[in-house]
């Protein structure tokens, strides 16, 4: 099982999203790819972006916000808004969370917020600055919660420094 399930709701940028495939690898997460995209999968930045990690990704695709609600499933979704004033260092990630994260240039729909609002979490940040890129905002939820399962443990890091995870 993934340590997480990262949700893209429309992504637009390949090379954001060839990021997030990398960090998904890395740290044992899946991939959901909520469709329209802003580009082909098979484009050369996507893929170039996320070098030879692509292969090992687990990535899966969803033809609207539904389907994947319908498909995946998530028995516990956190919703990842500049709009929100709990902050994700206050929710409590556990292991098969999906974490869903919106377009680099509109964030999420209101109408998800809206569906979800006991979900919705932000990265704090200093007044006056709208947003993170979309891979940064993806990496520092990830890692969040791969600190999060370590402090309980959950999980560990080996002698080498890496994830043990079973």
């Amino acid at each position: 099982m993934p340590l997480f399930h990262i949700a893209l709701h429309q992504p637009e940028i390949p090379n954001n999203t060839g990021n997030i495939g990398r960090t998904c690898v890395a740290c044992a997460c899946a991939l959901h790819l909520i469709h329209p995209l802003g580009f082909e999968l098979s484009e050369k930045a996507c893929r170039r972006a996320g070098l030879d990690y692509w292969p090992r990704l687990d990535v899966h695709e969803h033809a609207s916000f539904g389907a994947y609600l319908k498909s995946a499933g998530p028995a516990r979704l956190w919703v990842f808004t500049t709009k929100s004033p709990r902050s994700v260092f206050d929710a409590e990630l556990r292991r098969g969370d999906h974490l869903l994260f919106g377009r680099e240039t509109a964030g999420l729909p209101r109408d998800i917020l809206d569906r979800f609002p006991d979900r919705c979490v932000s990265f704090p940040m200093v007044r006056n600055e709208r947003s993170l890129n979309l891979a940064t905002a993806v990496c520092a939820a990830a890692y969040e919660g791969v600190r999060q399962l370590r402090a309980r443990g959950e999980i560990e890091i080996g002698a080498d420094g890496r994830l043990l995870i079973e």
